[in-house]
């Protein structure tokens, strides 16, 4: 499990939650970072959905991801408007996790001018008080 906090410098806007991924968001509430995994191909599957999208089949379970990765791309974030007007500047990334599969998200609890491609990172969650968390990701030791 991985810490789960809250009063968090980032807005944390409630995600949209539907029947292929309420399992998940249930799990980041709880600290555990899930996705789907294709029992015909073996393909971990980002973003959790019930149909593999490499191989096409519906034989699909849930696993544990690792939590850890390193930043694939990057970019600091230095205007922004609505709730993100007053935190800039900030770091939007895709992440490789360790698994395979790449998503974006933010990279926090960082100095935004040492961030760097190829930096190991891991997750934490961040509440979103409304029953779910944000998985974000901060600098890993190498």
């Amino acid at each position: 499990m991985s810490e789960v906090r809250s009063n968090t410098a980032l807005p944390t806007p409630v995600p949209t939650i539907n029947p292929d991924s309420a399992e998940f968001w249930a799990a980041t509430a709880e600290g555990r970072f899930i996705t789907r995994r294709c029992t015909n191909c073996a393909q971990y599957i980002w973003y959790p959905r019930p149909i593999c999208p490499f191989c096409h089949s519906q034989e699909t379970t849930w696993e544990p991801l690792s939590g850890r990765g390193v930043i694939y791309s990057f970019s600091v974030v230095r205007k922004a408007g609505g709730d993100w007007k007053g935190v800039t500047p900030y770091v939007l990334a895709y992440v490789e996790l360790d698994e395979g599969p790449r998503m974006m998200t933010n990279i926090v609890d960082c100095d935004v001018e040492q961030v760097a491609i190829g930096d190991p990172v891991e997750v934490v969650f961040e509440d979103t008080g409304e029953g779910s968390a944000l998985p974000r990701f901060r600098p890993a030791p190498r």
